[in-house]
């Protein structure tokens, strides 16, 4: 007798990380780079990302992997001398227009066997509106022109833990703004786009002080076939660079 009972997708074998938007200061600037400070004051940062299928639980290799985030002082490249004090729309990418061609903070690395990246930069400052985060977004990779590839799977942003957020900011590079950080439950979009599952494992890297920096670490589960809404095909013609 033949069944006719529907057939239930598998489901997930791993927590699929939630999506955020990309934010305002997107730029596909193609630098494949681990170390992105470019001489940045700040405390150091580690960060090793590892991405996984979030159906099979296993590594995602050779994925593209870019972030960015803004300096220690809230600015982020391509738009410096935009006022990091002043709230604005952090909505849609191009909203607001690039102010100069630096490329400090960005780069993309790929990923390994085991789907890892690993990035050396400065724990990030903050503008106003926004808690502490940096940006990633995931590509997976089609052709043999990967600094062509638009296929973008996930787009989200990481926070940090506030016991050392609210080290580093009084640290030198970061004090003497005009206006206070929020705190992650104030962010809108940790609030609600699931930042407390995007939230890194952050320890010292000397066991006294943070004088010698960070290590972040976290673990993202995406969907390979997943075709991101947050950063299309067209942002790349329109953000290049």
């Amino acid at each position: 007798m033949e069944d006719n009972t529907p057939i239930s997708p598998a489901p997930a074998v791993y927590l699929l990380s939630p999506e955020q938007i990309a934010g305002p200061y997107f730029r596909n600037a193609k630098l494949i780079r681990r170390n992105i400070s470019e001489g940045m004051d700040g405390i150091p940062l580690v960060l090793r990302l590892t991405i996984v299928d979030a159906m099979t639980g296993q590594p995602v290799t050779d994925a593209l992997v870019d972030i960015w985030h803004c300096n220690a002082r809230g600015a982020y490249s391509g738009w410096s001398k935009v006022n990091p004090d002043t709230e604005i729309d952090v909505d849609d990418i191009g909203s607001i227009p690039r102010t100069d061609d630096d490329t400090y903070l960005r780069g993309g690395q790929f990923t390994d066997k085991n789907g890892i990246v690993r990035f050396t930069t400065i724990y990030p400052g903050f503008y106003a509106g926004r808690a502490l985060h940096i940006h990633v977004v995931v590509r997976i990779m089609e052709g043999n022109n990967y600094l062509e590839e638009r296929h973008v799977a996930w787009v989200g942003q990481l926070y940090f833990p506030e016991v050392a957020s609210r080290s580093v900011l009084n640290a030198k590079e970061y004090r003497g703004r005009a206006v206070s950080p929020l705190t992650n439950d104030q962010d809108f979009f940790y609030e609600n786009m699931g930042g407390e599952a995007s939230t890194l494992n952050v320890h010292t890297l000397s066991r006294d002080s943070n004088i010698d920096g960070y290590f972040g670490h976290t673990t993202i589960g995406i969907d390979t076939f997943a075709v991101s809404t947050q950063i299309k095909p067209e942002d790349f013609d329109k953000h290049t660079v």
